[in-house]
C-alpha cells in the first residue's frame, strides 16, 4: 500500500483541503422566463480530505473556466 497524501494526515478545518470532480452531463429543466427548456448541466463533486464527506452541487451549467 502506498504512501497517504499529506493533506489526509494533516488534520484541519472540514473541507479545508478539497478534491474536485465532475458527474454528467444529465438534463435538467430551466423554468428562466416564459416556459421551460431542457438543458445540459453537470454535478460537482467536492471530496473533504480531512473527513471523507462529500458536497454536491448540481447547477454546475458548463464546464470551462469562465462559467467557474
Amino acid at each position: 500500500m502506498g504512501n497517504l497524501p499529506h493533506q489526509r494526515i494533516l488534520s484541519g478545518f472540514p473541507f479545508q483541503n478539497i478534491g474536485l470532480d465532475y458527474a454528467g452531463p444529465i438534463q435538467s429543466v430551466s423554468r428562466h422566463g416564459r416556459g421551460c427548456k431542457i438543458v445540459k448541466v453537470y454535478i460537482a463533486i467536492f471530496i473533504c480530505f480531512a473527513t471523507k464527506s462529500i458536497h454536491l452541487e448540481l447547477v454546475v451549467s458548463d464546464m470551462t473556466s469562465k462559467a467557474s
